[in-house]
């Protein structure tokens, strides 16, 4: 469990890789918008830093941080609730991201499934940063001393490197400095699948479009795209265990779970027995009612990119004064002359 002595702070951050999907949405900032109003300190990020693991045009990068960060703040991410930054706008995350690279073992880095999932054949001829990446995310949470990150299923075991990370950090310094952060996963659809193959994710880089929400989407769109979602033939079931086999009925309805702030079981209660004719309609209606004023807003914001740029910038400023002095003490338990 985390240490009783860190007050409780809650980070998570999210590649500006372009194409923002309601999987982001639902699986990610959703749950961030929620933990932020729940009394705790609360810091989000935009993690350009690891973008660049893959070369990235700059004009591209540019735009779609703060797309990333519109994106945020229409979901109702408030920078007067929480710290938004832009990871390259605070140094101190690559500092400790290098140490961090010192202390992790070579063992450790090679077992993780997701650099040979990007890799696959081409390890030779990627960057050493997508390598080493996870001691910089890492350092991403351990920089502010954050106690809970809520993550998707895919980086929980980052997770489990960063409390290894921070578990011999102090062992090896003999303190109690930096906590053994927690993972938060919850949610109906915290990994929400394909509109067009349910046994896939949903992902910007499928060549169809038609095979996510975009979060950029208007409100004919959402509801078109819901409408042509694939399904089956059979009604849909009273309870949840009706629903195994049925990759796209799962998706539709966890979908319409996260979005209404309810259980599988409770949504299937209302609309158990119903084909799926008449459950698209009401999933659509949701969906635009949810998801149309956010892209709204991100169309707003996106039109002044000045407002975007004050307040990431804001947003470093607070963030440097929780990470100056936790870097500041990490060299100082190292011995580091400053």
């Amino acid at each position: 469990m985390t240490n009783p002595t860190f007050t409780p702070r809650v980070f998570s951050g999210i590649q500006p890789s372009g194409g923002l999907t309601l999987g982001n949405y639902l699986g990610a900032i959703k749950r961030f918008v929620q933990m932020q109003e729940e009394g705790i300190e609360t810091v989000y990020c935009m993690v350009d830093l690891h973008a660049i693991t893959v070369w990235q045009d700059p004009a591209d990068l540019r735009r779609n941080t703060r797309e990333l960060a519109a994106g945020f703040i229409a979901s109702g991410i408030s920078p007067e609730k929480s710290i938004l930054i832009n990871q390259s706008q605070v140094p101190e995350h690559a500092q400790l991201g290098w140490i961090f690279s010192c202390v992790a073992r070579m063992g450790w880095m090679q077992r993780m499934t997701q650099f040979k999932d990007k890799a696959g054949k081409n390890a030779q001829n990627v960057s050493l940063g997508l390598f080493g990446y996870p001691a910089l995310m890492a350092a991403d949470i351990l920089v502010y001393h954050a106690t809970h990150v809520p993550v998707g299923e895919d980086q929980k075991q980052h997770l489990e490197l960063t409390r290894d990370i921070a578990a011999k950090f102090n062992h090896d310094y003999g303190v109690d400095f930096f906590p053994i952060t927690e993972p938060v996963i919850e949610g109906a659809a915290t990994r929400v699948m394909s509109l067009r193959d349910g046994s896939k994710k949903m992902s910007k880089s499928d060549p169809s479009d038609a095979s996510r929400i975009n979060m950029t989407d208007d409100a004919d769109t959402i509801a078109k795209k819901i409408r042509k979602a694939k399904t089956d033939r059979d009604a849909l079931p009273s309870e949840a265990a009706g629903l195994a086999g049925r990759p796209e009925a799962q998706n539709l309805v966890n979908i319409y779970a996260a979005l209404s702030d309810q259980s599988v079981d409770q949504v299937l209660q209302e609309v158990g027995g119903q084909q799926f004719g008449a459950f698209k309609p009401l999933l659509a209606e949701l969906a635009v009612a949810k998801l149309s004023p956010i892209s709204a807003e991100m169309a707003r914001l996106m039109a002044d990119p000045g407002e975007i740029d004050r307040i990431l910038a804001h947003g470093a400023g607070q963030a440097r004064e929780i990470t100056v002095p936790i870097l500041e003490k990490t060299y100082d338990i190292m011995g580091m002359i400053r």
